[in-house]
């Protein structure tokens, strides 16, 4: 019995002070998210001009037309930041499939381009990997850390990081289309009668991506040939996609609702390999002010 009041003891213990923790690592996240978020506001412009002009289109390929006609009514306001949740699941394994369930904020902002994630992948039940994934002020952020205390990485400030981050950006533009307008930076070339490339120079950093459309007019997929991707510590170059599904109307503009990303690894490595599953759980718009 002596030694049964000791176990009992040890285990009580041991969850006050896994609660303590879990406790010190939520609030010790959202500071670090919160300084996140400063340094992306900081940065921020408002977008010029503030409604959308279907003469701005004139010139663009014709599939790219017909996508921002699809999309954007006429007079459009300009959007300006964005929030953005999403629920899903996220494939934690590099050789064989770890799923695991996700929720996730992220604040963007379009001018100057940036977003900061902030997601928890749940492990086990009361045990979640924090992130951060975030592009602010031209630099890539990427930090994952064990109840938003215990580091697992910690990667900022290299040229191929902040490429990776933009073209996120980019290709997560399908959620925020007045973004890709030739207004907002974006330069549009023909691929072929259903795809095109979009080319962005964020102040030195510079990424292209190719945007395929379907017979509506809406982007089914977004790919960039080389994209940094982390493995066993290190960044490799690897072909990157993403797919969107689910378009319906917010705030009068046609966006998709649900989306997977992989990457596309050649056959060896074991070919196409999803590793986000997501559907939006909450898409709140903020638009440029109306200049005289």
């Amino acid at each position: 019995m002596g030694f049964l009041k000791i176990a009992v003891a040890i285990f009580a213990i041991a969850g006050l002070a896994f609660a303590v923790l879990t406790v010190w690592g939520h609030w010790r996240w959202q500071g670090l998210t919160q300084g996140l978020i400063e340094q992306l506001e900081a940065a921020r412009l408002e977008p010029q001009p503030s409604l959308f002009d279907a003469r701005e289109l004139d010139g663009l390929p014709p599939v790219v037309q017909r996508y921002f006609r699809a999309v954007l009514p006429e007079a459009s306001p300009i959007i300006a930041a964005a929030e953005i949740g999403h629920r899903g699941r996220f494939n934690m394994g590099e050789a064989a499939d770890a799923w695991k369930p996700f929720s996730s904020r992220q604040r963007v902002v379009m001018q100057k381009p940036g977003f900061v994630w902030d997601g928890a992948i749940r492990m086990l039940p009361g045990l979640s990997v924090r992130v951060h994934d975030a592009y602010v002020a031209g630099e890539g952020v990427l930090h994952p850390a064990l109840l938003g205390l215990f580091t697992l990485a910690s990667l900022r400030g290299t040229e191929t990081l902040a490429q990776g981050e933009l073209m996120r950006f980019y290709a997560e533009a399908v959620c925020y289309p007045t973004a890709l307008l030739p207004s907002q930076g974006v330069r549009w070339t023909p691929v072929s009668e259903s795809s095109a490339l979009a080319t962005v120079d964020d102040g030195g950093v510079a990424v292209s991506l190719t945007f395929t459309f379907g017979a509506d007019g809406l982007i089914e997929s977004v790919r960039a040939e080389a994209r940094g991707r982390t493995v066993g510590g290190k960044i490799v170059m690897r072909p990157w996609e993403g797919r969107w599904f689910d378009y319906r109307v917010q705030a009068g503009m046609r966006v998709p609702m649900a989306g997977e990303v992989a990457w596309l690894l050649p056959p060896e490595e074991g070919g196409r390999k999803p590793y986000w599953r997501g559907s939006t759980t909450l898409l709140r718009y903020e638009f440029a002010p109306k200049w005289p």
